[in-house]
């Protein structure tokens, strides 16, 4: 079961370079963990001061293995250095997973490879 997450945190926007730059190698470093699939973190180019959080993870051990080291304490310490005025960030279990395009190229809401949409 993979998990994703998804969210925003909103800093001073006078802050937003200086921040990143700081961010950048906690982002490479926590990248080098096990069971990290994407780890992005970037300024949303239409809300000043906003970071987008972007996670997949491939299970909940992996996660917490994050949850425990020095990569993620690490951000949060880092961050809050450059005045943290929110944050909303959820996690989600990820049970069935496909491509938006079917065979024919046509994007699907539906999860066309299951046959009991729901």
């Amino acid at each position: 079961m993979k998990i994703i997450i998804s969210g925003t945190v909103d800093i001073d926007p006078a802050q937003m370079e200086a921040a990143m730059a700081a961010a950048k190698p906690l982002i490479e470093g926590a990248l080098s963990q096990e069971g990290i699939l994407d780890y992005d973190w970037c300024p949303n180019p239409l809300v000043p001061g906003q970071i987008r959080v972007f996670e997949r993870w491939v299970d909940t051990a992996s996660l917490q293995n994050h949850f425990n080291n020095h990569w993620y304490q690490d951000m949060r310490a880092t961050l809050a250095q450059f005045g943290i005025r929110g944050a909303d960030v959820l996690k989600y279990r990820i049970e069935l997973a496909e491509p938006v395009y079917d065979e024919t190229g046509i994007a699907r809401s539906d999860f066309f490879t299951e046959k009991n949409d729901v």
